[in-house]
């Protein structure tokens, strides 16, 4: 279309509410003289007068009168698409993709979601659960927009927000003897055959544990490996071993297990994460 288009069609619409060139004209802010010739130039361009001009005043033609529901049309579609792109633009529409670990769906999670929907309710939240290695992969491989994960690495293309730090708890069968013990010493573990996470699934958590296992004297046995926190602690329900998780877990209900304090200061983070190359006001707003 012409690029005079949307300003005609704005005089052309102004003048047939108002039937008078001068109040069209200063309805607009704009001299008569030029607001007259912008009509005349669509009257030019459809072929047909949209006015008739007498003494007694100014009317739509039988053209002008087909015309104006269609340039009504369009100057509300284009004021909506402006809106809406404004809001895109400010980051309050749009879709944004999140990775999420699945132990934090009960705990920190839906805090996260209310705060944001309370603020941006019409951005839309593609939820994805994964763990801790596979939601940074997927960050750096711009699959995801933001990741919310216990211990990010320290990566220079990520830009960390720690949300929560969380001590350790001790996951126990709850038959097993030191259930009966408000707080567990860890160096009670030594010998127990442990269930842990993958180191590839979540390094620095499985480091850690490690860490306070070794730093109470002994090296943990590994007997079965989940990549699931709620997987780990339904074995050690199922009486396959022990464990030491992050205190957070202990909101997922496991039938058969409870969990102890234990006497370690270590703690773990969980963060939101995002690429750091990423200033777009839908991931800065979530963030924030």
């Amino acid at each position: 279309m012409d690029r005079l288009t949307f300003p005609s069609l704005r005089a052309f619409v102004v003048l047939a509410e108002e039937l008078h060139f001068g109040r069209a004209a200063d309805r607009l802010g704009v001299a008569q003289p030029p607001f007259s010739q912008q009509i005349r130039r669509l009257e030019e361009r459809v072929g047909h007068p949209l006015f008739e001009r007498d003494p007694s005043g100014v009317r739509l033609t039988p053209a002008g009168r087909e015309l104006l529901p269609a340039a009504r049309s369009a100057i509300d579609g284009l004021a909506f698409g402006l809106e809406a792109a404004r809001r895109a633009g400010r980051g309050e529409a749009g879709r944004l993709r999140v990775g999420f670990a699945a132990s934090l769906a009960v705990t920190v999670l839906p805090r996260l979601l209310r705060a944001h929907r309370g603020r941006h309710p019409l951005v839309e939240l593609d939820l994805r659960e994964m763990t801790t290695a596979p939601q940074v992969a997927a960050l750096l491989a711009g699959d995801i927009d933001v990741g919310l994960m216990r211990e990010p690495p320290d990566d220079p293309a990520l830009m960390v927000g720690p949300v929560v730090f969380e001590g350790f708890v001790a996951v126990l069968p709850a038959g097993h003897p030191l259930a009966v013990l408000p707080a567990v010493p860890v160096e009670a573990l030594a010998g127990e055959r442990f269930v842990l996470l993958p180191r590839e699934s979540a390094p620095t958590v499985h480091d850690r544990i490690v860490g306070v296992c070794r730093a109470a004297g002994f090296e943990p046995v590994i007997g079965q490996r989940a990549v699931e926190w709620q997987t780990v602690c339904a074995l050690v329900g199922a009486g396959l071993g022990v464990s030491l998780a992050p205190e957070g877990v202990a909101s997922v209900g496991i039938p058969g297990v409870v969990y102890r304090e234990i006497d370690s200061a270590v703690r773990t983070s969980v963060a939101l994460v995002r690429r750091a190359d990423d200033h777009r006001a839908l991931v800065e707003n979530f963030m924030s």
